[in-house]
């Protein structure tokens, strides 16, 4: 059973965010082209750029991240976006101006929410009367 730490839930997060943009876009139902598939022939694809290939994450992967994704279900909601925006890899500065806070306040809310996901996954009891850095201390201490 792993001890979890903020640290190792950023981490998790992370691997789920990536683990959802290597997912395959989905396809809306009833809409296909009777158009045959277009072969290109080798002066088309002089100066074209290659196409990337998109490499399928393995089972074991999604259902990591299919775990990861109800972690911020305990959370406040903008706790829980700006851990997900955070995870996803935007700039503090596209997350404050998302969520209306400066940036000191936004760490702290993503600290925060660490925090409240590492003690709930401890099975820690949170106690939401105390201030957002004495559980912050309190989960990296745990």
């Amino acid at each position: 059973m792993t001890h979890w730490t903020p640290a190792l839930v950023e981490e998790r997060l992370a691997e789920a965010a990536l683990i959802l943009r290597r997912l395959p876009d989905p396809r809306r139902r009833g809409y296909f082209s009777t158009w045959p598939e277009i072969v290109h022939s080798f002066a088309d694809k002089v100066g074209q750029e290659p196409k990337q290939m998109r490499v399928l994450p393995s089972p074991q992967a999604i259902s990591r991240m299919e775990e990861t994704l109800t972690w911020t279900g305990c959370l406040e909601p903008i706790d829980g976006k700006i851990v997900w925006m955070k995870a996803h890899g935007e700039r503090w500065k596209e997350i404050c101006y998302a969520v209306g806070l400066q940036r000191a306040a936004a760490h702290q809310h993503w600290a925060y929410g660490l925090s409240v996901i590492a003690l709930t996954l401890n099975r820690q009891p949170v106690n939401r009367q105390l201030s957002k850095r004495k559980l912050i201390r309190l989960a990296r201490g745990a």
